[in-house]
């Protein structure tokens, strides 16, 4: 069944103060067109620049998620992003009149509160999403942290922290149904910290806003009066302020149990919304953080930008097909009697293609080369490969079918084994670098898994109708 996509139907607005920077900000959601995604505007700066809600666009982590483009930043915005996600918008602009989001009361329900007010809109356009298909796996060994995304048909996210403080302790949380569960259990978890990281942050120019009723502090050691005085004061509380029974500053109660765990949850639909896509997956996540969820996200965003142009080029499905010879026509300008690769069988965006070419009599090299001993020319082997690597510069290429890719400079090449009529290539060519309009890759032919051919390659990339330099 389609599922539409997603807008609100009228603008709504509120103002508040930032949680790191402390600064004031008018915050305002306007209704979106199709295909329009997440977008954040900075109406207080010249021509108003859009920043698109998506990894590409991630400038700084530190204690939260801070999106930019040229000189304008948007700073924490996983807790409004968590909003609109958990919400399952697909298409909204948010203008700010400053920096950062207003921090509210640290959660995501006041963002979730206004999206309501607004009201949610189906559109016309069915929801592009990412099906997971294989497994996703992000390791950071030195912190401990695993996310792993799995096979499924709908979404579900779960989490558990571990800080290795006994005032915490362990703590896990789980989201199974995202409509049922999102408002009710996760969206009004609160963000937190630890009392002794307070004044650290304070002093590293964080939490300028902060104070305790807009984050839950937890109390891992016991201070003397006058230093706990000295920490308050600097997040702007001038009253007396308990260390209590709860292990709360200020003896506040948590809204759950695993309030912490909840919020990283919160946190972590937040960030998984940059990947641009509505996912369907079960995603496992031991101790994560910012960090490790962008670059989670950063994984999975690659995977949908390669589906998409995958499914741009081949209009048929064919197992153990990426690229037919069909698709591989529109994506190369090489035809008959020199196109020399007859499917892609595997790809990853920016990094790796495996090609095939059938190598028959009827070839017309073999005519000439050599008769009655016919060998398949290296540089047509080594042509060949090239081909394939060409299909490494789909990802920021408009139109590849328009470009020539002409060779700079060739190194280590290497022919291992004739090849000759019946024998099938496979082509396994990796990108090395990749600057504006340069490419360097290296690459390996191989028959029956021996290696007949191999190289290194500088190309230069050409609009079709642009005079090549002498």
């Amino acid at each position: 069944m389609l599922v539409q996509q997603m807008t609100i139907k009228k603008p709504v607005t509120m103002s508040g103060i930032g949680l790191h920077t402390g600064v004031k900000t008018t915050m305002t959601f306007k209704p979106a067109p199709e295909n329009f995604g997440i977008r954040f505007r900075r109406v207080d700066m010249p021509n108003s620049p859009e920043i698109p809600a998506d990894v590409d666009h991630v400038v700084d982590l530190r204690r939260g998620t801070t999106l930019g483009i040229g000189d304008a930043r948007v700073h924490t915005v996983e807790h409004v992003l968590a909003a609109v996600a958990g919400l399952q918008v697909d298409n909204i602009l948010i203008e700010l009149n400053n920096i950062e989001p207003p921090i509210a009361d640290g959660s995501a329900k006041p963002f979730v509160d206004m999206l309501l007010e607004a009201g949610l809109e189906d559109q016309d356009s069915p929801k592009d999403y990412l099906i997971i298909d294989q497994v996703i796996h992000y390791q950071d060994p030195e912190r401990g942290v695993e996310i792993v995304a799995l096979p499924t048909d709908d979404f579900r996210l779960t989490v558990m922290i571990d800080y290795n403080n006994p005032a915490l302790g362990s703590q896990h949380t789980g989201l199974f149904n995202l409509e049922k569960e999102f408002i009710t259990e996760f969206s009004s978890a609160r963000t937190f910290c630890f009392l002794h990281e307070v004044e650290e942050l304070y002093d590293a120019g964080l939490i300028q806003g902060g104070n305790i009723d807009n984050a839950i502090v937890i109390v891992d050691r016991d201070l003397p009066e006058a230093e706990l005085k000295k920490i308050t004061a600097k997040i702007g509380i001038d009253h007396s302020v308990i260390l209590g029974s709860t292990g709360v500053l200020g003896d506040k109660t948590l809204h759950y149990r695993n309030e912490p765990a909840r919020h990283k949850l919160l946190d972590m639909i937040g960030d998984l919304a940059l990947i641009g896509a509505p996912i369907k997956a079960q995603i496992l996540a031991a101790r994560p953080g910012h960090a490790a969820n962008v670059e989670f996200a950063r994984k999975v965003r690659k995977l949908y930008q390669q589906n998409k142009l995958v499914k741009k080029y081949q209009h048929e499905k064919k197992e153990g097909v990426v690229f037919d010879v069909n698709a591989i026509q529109r994506i190369l300008p090489h035809r008959f009697p020199f196109l020399l690769v007859d499917k892609i069988i595997d790809f990853k965006l920016d990094e790796r293609v495996v090609a095939v070419k059938n190598v028959t009599m009827n070839e017309w090299f073999f005519e000439g080369h050599f008769p009655g001993k016919p060998v398949m020319p290296g540089v047509l082997i080594i042509e060949a490969m090239a081909q394939a690597g060409g299909v490494l510069l789909l990802n920021g290429i408009e139109n590849p079918g328009d470009k020539l890719v002409l060779f700079m400079s060739m190194n280590n090449v290497k022919f291992r084994k004739p090849v000759v009529p019946g024998d099938q290539l496979i082509f396994d060519v990796q990108m090395v670098s990749r600057r504006s309009k340069i490419i360097q890759i290296k690459g390996q032919a191989f028959v029956d898994g021996v290696v007949v051919a191999e190289g290194e390659f500088t190309a230069g990339i050409i609009d079709r109708n642009q005079q090549p330099m002498k």
